[in-house]
């Protein structure tokens, strides 16, 4: 826990002070969370700004200190469960949804020459886009919270009020899944 319990209180009887100490110490954690998620950098404020808003309005309902985390954990992926949806139900095209492949090809036909370690990590990076997103996003949030994040078994199992033998099972299936991805797509 980043904070203590005594600063949640502070902040659920309306200290403002308090409250900005908690954004202010998950505000990295969550962004970055975010970050890898929703795959747009655009987005990313938006959902954190959501995500704190929430926070704002729900404190109130927190039961435990020990389940703080988790609970922050839950709105956070919540809210890019919604912010996906929302997206889908929107389609757009921005400059910013061309990867960096396409930008960077379209940059050396103009003359513009990329250097090839970028082109490289370029690579990897869509690979790996592509391998995520050929899975449900259930799947790839969870396997990122893992992953990426670091989360433990135990962490994971109350943000998805699982026991963890059903956790080790999801993220079994999950990474056979990727890996199957991964066969179909021919990385």
């Amino acid at each position: 826990m980043l904070v203590e319990f005594e600063l949640i209180e502070r902040a659920r009887k309306g200290d403002a002070g308090a409250f900005n100490q908690i954004v202010h110490a998950y505000r990295r954690r969550i962004l970055g969370t975010i970050s890898r998620l929703i795959f747009r950098p655009e987005d990313v404020e938006d959902v954190g700004q959501e995500v704190f808003t929430r926070l704002y309005f729900s404190l109130e309902q927190l039961r435990s200190p020990d389940g703080f985390d988790a609970w922050l954990y839950r709105m956070t992926v919540n809210a890019c469960y919604d912010h996906l949806r929302r997206a889908r139900r929107r389609p757009e095209s921005r400059m910013a949804d061309l990867s960096e492949h396409q930008i960077l090809s379209a940059d050396s036909a103009a003359g513009l020459n990329a250097s090839q370690i970028e082109s490289e990590r370029s690579a990897v990076r869509d690979q790996v886009s592509v391998l995520l997103g050929a899975v449900s996003e259930q799947d790839r949030m969870l396997l990122i919270m893992k992953e990426v994040e670091g989360l433990s078994l135990k962490e994971l199992a109350a943000i998805y009020k699982v026991n963890e033998n059903a956790l080790k099972v999801r993220l079994f299936r999950a990474r056979q899944r990727v890996l199957k991805a991964m066969g179909n797509k021919s990385v």
